[in-house]
């Protein structure tokens, strides 16, 4: 299984403090059954890693677990918010798409609402051949009030990840109700993890899927987990949606 939302670069952002809280997370990582995992630090107005430091940091990550033999590879990536000088940046090599070097970006809005330059941006993405993954969109409180808002985006090119905590109840009720009307509505292609920390932020994505197993079937269930390995190999990812009422 492929995780890629993950907070598991140590001294980075609000995530791992040290390398010792990386490998414990990557431990946790591998009990939920993740083979892969792309670590997506935080690139907003508080948090502003380079790209030069987080490859760093994944190589230094990457070297501890093979001298533990662990069974697990650490991507680089970030969890880019939403800001709108956001292409320029991107122009300038100064952000980073999932694995570094593919076509497709994590983009966060602020939890409070929808940026109103947001169709703008995530169009300007896909001019320019990177396809925008909204992440925790049912976390959102825009979004939460007018899930349609993400259909709009859907409808235009962008896809969307869900926290596998929300699915169960982690984030509180309205995140939840969000997350199980979105997915009913087929606007979400994945699943992942968004680990910060061993205790109030963790995988939870086993539980997660034995949630959706049981609502929406294995088919289902399976292709939101299978979707994120077709990321690694730039292949297209078809969103069929249905339109919300």
């Amino acid at each position: 299984m492929l995780d890629i939302h993950s907070h598991i670069l140590f001294g980075i952002d609000d995530g791992a403090k040290s390398l010792n809280d990386s490998i414990e997370l990557i431990k946790q990582a591998q009990t939920e059954g993740v083979t892969k995992i792309i670590a997506t630090p935080h690139k907003d107005p508080k948090y502003q890693p380079s790209k030069e430091t987080i490859l760093s940091k994944v190589k230094e990550l990457n070297n501890k677990i093979k001298e533990l033999n662990l069974n697990i590879k650490v991507l680089p990536g970030q969890e880019v918010r939403l800001y709108q000088n956001l292409i320029d940046d991107l122009l300038s090599n100064q952000l980073m798409t999932l694995n570094n070097e593919n076509k497709y970006i994590l983009i966060e809005f602020p939890s409070t609402h929808v940026p109103q330059y947001s169709s703008q941006i995530l169009y300007e993405l896909q001019l320019k051949g990177i396809r925008p993954i909204i992440v925790h969109p049912e976390r959102n409180d825009d979004i939460i009030k007018n899930p349609k808002i993400l259909e709009d985006f859907v409808k235009n090119g962008a896809l969307a990840q869900i926290t596998a905590g929300s699915i169960i109840g982690k984030f509180g009720r309205k995140s939840k109700k969000t997350s199980h009307l979105l997915l009913k509505h087929n606007l979400i292609s994945f699943i992942a993890s968004d680990a910060h920390n061993l205790k109030t932020r963790t995988f939870n994505l086993k539980h997660a899927k034995s949630k959706l197993y049981k609502k929406f079937g294995k088919d289902f269930t399976e292709e939101l987990f299978n979707n994120a390995s077709l990321i690694l190999t730039n292949d297209y990812i078809h969103c069929d949606y249905d339109s919300l009422k």
